[in-house]
């Protein structure tokens, strides 16, 4: 056999320096600018610029010969798209995220190391790192991502976390009656309505908790597995209300508060799935004079009796509203309010907003409110007016709920973006609006007069921008998330006075007699932090539940309600002698 070009003159260097920057814009922006603009541009437009750029280099300037040159190229598009076709589909965004970069990175290795190899062994090493780092991808699975983007990866052919729940008997054991409470039939009201509470501020009060969680720990009462979904709960009595996805089943179920055991189960047929968040609903049941209203991911929405869980009424509220479904889907926990249910869709035509009649399902009113929101819709009095705040990619809208009438609008636009948190509403009737992706909050002051409603912008940060991670207002200070970073705003000027603790992308409950926030952090442990604008200060941190914690917490009296898209559990926290 005939080798030549045993010590080729390739010029290396400008294709080292091309996969050293396209590493950095694809996983440096995170770290530099997590959950922002630049991020998303290093992530989306690293790879491909990367790609071209290093394309640019081995055609023209790296000296190798050229059938080396242009086969390397072609295997090069020819292996990845065909790695397209074959990887889960939970990976194709993944694939190019991270894919390219891999095999820009494998390709550079390969022409340090084999460009003194004989030209045989040179071009069939070649041709094997370009396979393999194309082919790899096709053996994995995404599970989603973190809140900082990152992806979580699993063996394509791994069980995931609701195949295992489906094959437990814990999602198929028949359910036994169990007889009416007086919750159930609407006499008492809940302990827990909905999303994040009865105001859906956060804030519990009367409760006292030991903040001393190492000579007294939380106490687990129970434990169980439950299927996907970003739902919280609904706490009624000795009932839990939630949303889960069991295979092609949505699923609204209602377990016993006191042992976690299931009481009844309602299913439709629908399934919602996306890569970055996984399947699952994503809204939270609200409770209601012996009712309970869902909005599933994909536009149902139901009526149900708290008892039993039978049907009562139903809607699609995404064709009654000409919405599609959004990508992360239809997140609104309903509002009820004045003998209506209220959700946003996002629809077009002035039809973003929906309110049905509380005892038939037919729709009142429709409301403009401007683009896609998964934010829910918010009660609030604001100078003595009782009105339906929503927050949008566009801004604040507020609407009369007699009938939809806008009463004021504040203008915020994203940019094509979608808000995901609730508003603060403060006891001057300031309202503030968070928003993700390096824009931040806002506080802006609403009144009416003889003229009318206004509004006016009070000030503006970026040093907190809760991105799905709510936030809460204490002692005229602002406490939430900047990125995955506790953080602590003075509500008059804006002006951060703290930043702390890693919580990831959590959720928290203000606890305001004691001045302490309660935290879930993203991996599913729970912490006291005092709600001090001195300085951050955690008194205790203990492991809840297992795996990625997107849901809000809840606390009644003195028991924690925690869950995620593979557990839930009860745990009784010390109260304070």
């Amino acid at each position: 056999m005939v080798t030549t070009n045993t010590n080729l003159d390739i010029r290396v260097w400008p294709g080292v320096v091309i996969v050293v920057l396209q590493w950095l814009a694809v996983f440096g922006s995170g770290i530099v600018a997590p959950a922002s603009p630049i991020q998303v541009f290093g992530m989306m437009g690293g790879p491909s610029i990367g790609a071209l750029l290093l394309f640019v280099w081995w055609l023209f300037a790296s000296r190798a010969p050229w059938p080396d040159r242009l086969g390397a190229v072609g295997l090069m598009i020819v292996a990845f798209v065909g790695a397209m076709y074959l990887v889960h589909e939970s990976m194709r965004m993944a694939t190019v995220v991270y894919g390219i970069p891999f095999l820009c990175l494998a390709f550079v290795g390969w022409a340090i190391v084999a460009r003194r190899w004989p030209e045989g062994r040179r071009r069939l090493a070649m041709v094997a790192t370009i396979l393999v780092a194309s082919g790899v991808w096709t053996l994995l699975r995404s599970d989603g991502v973190q809140g900082d983007l990152s992806v979580e990866f699993a063996w394509r052919w791994g069980a995931t976390a609701e195949t295992r729940f489906l094959a437990s008997k814990a999602s198929s054991r028949p359910l036994e009656p169990v007889a009416p409470t007086a919750v159930d039939t609407g006499v008492v009201e809940a302990q827990w309505p909905g999303f994040r509470g009865a105001a859906r501020d956060g804030v519990v009060t009367d409760v006292r908790l030991a903040t001393d969680w190492t000579s007294s720990p939380p106490e687990e009462i129970w434990r169980r597995p439950i299927g996907p979904g970003w739902s919280s709960f609904a706490v009624a009595g000795d009932r839990l209300y939630t949303q889960e996805q069991r295979g092609e089943d949505e699923v609204v179920a209602c377990y016993n508060a006191t042992n976690g055991e299931p009481v009844w189960l309602h299913t439709d047929r629908a399934r919602f799935w996306e890569a970055m968040a996984g399947p699952g609903p994503r809204a939270t049941p609200t409770f209601h004079a012996g009712r309970v209203y869902v909005f599933g991911a994909t536009g149902i929405l139901n009526a149900l009796d708290a008892v039993d869980g039978s049907l009562l009424w139903t809607r699609d509220a995404a064709a009654d509203t000409g919405a599609s479904t959004p990508d992360w889907g239809f997140a609104s926990s309903p509002l009820v309010v004045d003998g209506l249910v209220v959700v946003l869709t996002g629809g077009p035509d002035g039809k973003a907003v929906v309110a049905y009649d509380i005892d038939t399902g037919e729709p009142r009113w429709f409301a403009p409110a401007g683009a896609l929101s998964y934010s829910s819709a918010h009660l609030a009095t604001i100078d003595g007016t009782r009105q339906i705040i929503v927050l949008t990619g566009d801004g604040a809208t507020s609407l009369a709920p007699a009938d939809g009438t806008v009463l004021w609008e504040h203008a915020w636009p994203m940019g094509g973006g979608a808000r995901i948190v609730q508003p603060a509403i403060t006891a001057d009737g300031s309202v503030l609006i968070g928003t993700g992706f390096g824009i931040g909050l806002r506080r802006i002051t609403v009144s009416l007069d003889s003229g009318g409603w206004t509004t006016e912008e009070r000030w503006t940060s970026t040093r907190l921008k809760p991105y799905y991670n709510d936030l809460v207002v204490h002692r005229d200070h602002v406490y939430g998330f900047d990125g995955r970073i506790l953080a602590c705003l003075d509500l008059a000027s804006g002006e951060r006075k703290w930043k702390g603790g890693r919580y990831g992308n959590g959720q928290l409950i203000l606890l305001p007699d004691q001045d302490l926030l309660l935290v879930l952090s993203d991996r599913g442990e729970v912490a006291l932090v005092e709600a001090d604008p001195a300085g951050f200060s955690e008194l205790a941190r203990v492991p809840a539940i297992v795996g990625k914690t997107w849901n809000h917490p809840v606390l009644v009296d003195d028991v924690l309600y925690v869950r995620n898209g593979e557990e839930m559990a009860a745990l009784r926290l010390p109260v304070a002698q």
